[in-house]
């Protein structure tokens, strides 16, 4: 195509604007205007001034290669009429097109005159219907608004009446008696008590009537419910049993709302205690006899009183029944005060609250906190007085005909025993604690009346002494019932720091009067007897207490410090016994101020009468003669005492004292005789003191072991 492009015709623009030749852009520059125009020149002109970096150029070319149009004359000829024809046909179309638009619109334009028609036609309707029935569309608002406003009232009606009126049926179950008491019925107790409590809510509007009306109709239904459930309760501890276990779950939840009202919860309890205590009484009647109240005899009963005349154990059978019976009534009524004790401890502040006049006595000191395990105790002891009672008479009945001493004391150790149990059991104010206490009290003071009795009769025997100096035989007896008496007590359940101190009365009363006795009878023999006499009834009181020295420690520490003192009487007895047999007592009591560390006591010696030759040449002849013996009299001084090892250790100790006696005189002897031989100076013989008594210490010790 460029090749042949001489020959084209000039292309039209995109305005429909011819250009020059090959050259739809340029123009022939100013210079060649004037110039003669050569075709050649002008077309090769034309060519190379061509840019074909416009955009306009490069489309055109591309169009014609889509086209497929060969470069030949008739082409090039046809080439702008072709492209004039389908421009024209394109516009024809676009013209043809756009008359169906317009039909279009012509017929959107009728559509939309009748719509407004139309529309005009309802607008007049509608206004028309409204201004006809404005006014009852206003009266049905607010018959709308009227209406909202009654079904919300209802709806507080309904919840006023559902929450703060009971019904009528309701009020039957909590008022009538004829309806029994279930948990329908504490239901209905407890939505009236919230009433009340809510009412309070009531009262804080200007209008304080209705919280009135409807507290006052609340409070009375609620008095009536108590009154109701009082009386049921009464009639259910009339049937109650307490041996069943499984107490009515109903009467327990009875006792814990009727806590509320604390005069009516007491009286109830006292309804109760009574009815207990009368019951417990026939039962403990039953038990002694074999006979019920009602004179009806009872064959599969063993009467207690099969047994009275052994008043030990018939009184330990009615202290173990009614200890029976106290644990019983104790476990049945566990259950009320135990698992629920917080429960009515509760309900009783809040009917404290509720009854002003005992709250207002009681602001003084504060309304006490209620203590379920006191007040358990308290109803325990109280359903047992009644066999308490018929108890004490009988207990006391025992204890005043009793004449013997051990069982007197038995008895006090029995009902301290139970006074110690009862006291684990019910408290320390219990009245059963101190029926006990007194019972223990009147049983220690016959024992203690039977004891001096006894002492009194025994006043004639305290004069005359045994001849073998041994224990007599009324201390003999009396530290036998001593024993048994402490066996006694040692069972007891005393505690330990109290042991001994509870049972120094019992000493003083069955020991204290016969070794006081004894001492008053060793007074009427001469010594060495009566030490020995009363070493002998020491060995034998210390002997009865050593066993139990839980108790008696301090009594047996005391007997052991008199043995001893009346055993050094019996050493210095033994002693001036040595002294005075060995007829060594005048040399004893001569030397006996003189010392051998001291030269003048020792030039003394020689000068003493006692060491005159012939005097103590007689000493040492009764010194041989009192040697092979010596031992076996001084025993025999003291045979009488019963203990042999304590008999040997005084003469032992005595005899050891004679020694070291003896040992002085010998040193004095000793040392007189080398003195004088210090002091001889070719004179005479001097006699020598030894020669003249030859024993030695040594000796000495050997034939007195």
């Amino acid at each position: 195509m460029v090749s042949n492009g001489l020959s084209s015709p000039p292309l039209p623009g995109r305005d429909g604007v011819s250009l020059g030749p090959l050259s739809p852009t340029s123009s022939p520059g100013p210079g060649l205007a004037g110039r003669p125009s050569n075709p050649l020149s002008s077309k090769v002109t034309s060519v190379l001034s061509t840019s074909y970096a416009d955009a306009e150029f490069r489309e055109s070319l591309a169009l014609l290669d889509e086209r497929h149009i060969s470069n030949n004359a008739e082409t090039r000829r046809q080439l702008r009429l072709d492209v004039q024809k389908e421009v024209i046909d394109s516009n024809g179309k676009i013209v043809t097109e756009f008359g169906r638009v317009a039909e279009q619109l012509r017929r959107i334009g009728t559509t939309i005159d009748k719509l407004n028609k139309s529309y005009q036609e309802m607008r007049g309707h509608v206004t028309v219907a409204h201004e006809s029935t404005s006014s009852i569309l206003e009266e049905a608002s607010s018959l709308m608004t009227q209406r909202r406003n009654i079904e919300t009232k209802q709806q507080v009606l309904k919840a006023f009446r559902e929450h703060f009126v009971l019904s009528d049926d309701e009020v039957a179950s909590l008022t009538l008696t004829a309806e029994p008491v279930d948990d329908r019925f504490f239901a209905v107790l407890s939505k009236a008590k919230r009433i009340r409590k809510d009412c309070e809510f009531l009262l804080g509007f200007e209008s304080q009537t209705l919280g009135l009306e409807v507290m006052d109709q609340a409070s009375k239904n609620l008095n009536h419910a108590f009154q109701k459930l009082y009386r049921w309760v009464q009639k259910e501890f009339k049937t109650l049993n307490l041996e069943n276990p499984q107490i009515n779950s109903s009467v327990r939840r009875a006792i814990r709302v009727l806590a509320e009202r604390p005069s009516l919860f007491q009286n109830c309890l006292d309804f109760f205690a009574e009815a207990r205590e009368q019951i417990l009484s026939d039962a403990f009647y039953l038990a002694l006899t074999g006979t019920s109240a009602s004179g009806a005899k009872d064959h599969s009963v063993k009467p207690i009183e099969l047994v009275a005349h052994d008043a030990l154990r018939y009184t330990g059978d009615m202290l173990a029944w009614t200890h029976s019976a106290a644990v019983s009534e104790r476990e049945a009524l566990e259950i009320l005060f135990i698992s629920d004790g917080n429960e009515i401890a509760k309900g009783m502040q809040e009917g404290r609250e509720n009854e002003l006049w005992l709250f207002i006595a009681d602001e003084t000191d504060g309304p006490p906190e209620f203590d379920a395990v006191k007040a358990l105790n308290e109803l325990v002891d109280r359903d047992v007085s009644g066999a308490a009672r018929i108890l004490r008479q009988r207990v006391e009945q025992v204890i005043q005909t009793n004449e013997e001493t051990i069982l007197a004391y038995k008895l006090a150790n029995l009902l301290g025993f139970y006074r110690v149990t009862f006291s684990k059991l019910l408290g320390d104010e219990s009245v059963l604690l101190q029926s006990m206490a007194n019972l223990e009290s009147e049983a220690l003071r016959q024992f203690r009346s039977l004891m001096r009795d006894h002492i009194t009769t025994l006043e004639g025997e305290f004069q005359h002494t045994p001849s073998d100096l041994g224990p007599p035989e009324f201390l003999q007896d009396a530290l036998k019932q001593l024993t048994s008496i402490m066996k006694t007590f040692e069972t007891s359940l005393a505690s330990e720091g109290d042991r001994e101190a509870d049972f120094e009365p019992i000493l003083a009363e069955s020991f204290d009067p016969f070794m006081a006795g004894c001492e008053n009878m060793s007074r009427t023999v001469p010594p060495p007897s009566n030490s020995i006499f009363v070493v002998n009834c020491l060995l034998a009181a210390k002997g009865a207490l050593e066993p139990f020295k839980d108790f008696t420690r301090t009594r047996v520490a005391r007997l052991r410090s008199a043995v001893d003192e009346h055993a050094a009487k019996l050493v210095e007895s033994q002693y001036v016994f040595f002294r005075s047999e060995s007829a060594l007592e005048p040399l004893f009591e001569a030397l006996a101020p003189l010392s051998d560390a001291k030269k003048e006591d020792v030039a003394n010696v020689a000068k003493l009468d006692t060491l005159r030759p012939e005097a103590l040449v007689y000493a040492a002849q009764g010194l041989d003669d009192f040697l092979p013996s010596a031992i076996m009299d001084a025993m025999e001084n003291v045979k009488h005492l019963q203990n042999a090892a304590l008999a040997r250790q005084v003469t032992e100790e005595a005899a050891d004292r004679f020694c070291v006696d003896f040992e002085h005189v010998e040193e004095l002897l000793i040392a007189a005789d080398e003195l004088a031989e210090e002091q001889q100076q070719g004179g005479g013989e001097i006699p020598s003191l030894r020669a003249m008594f030859p024993r030695t210490t040594g000796e000495i010790r050997v034939l007195l072991s």
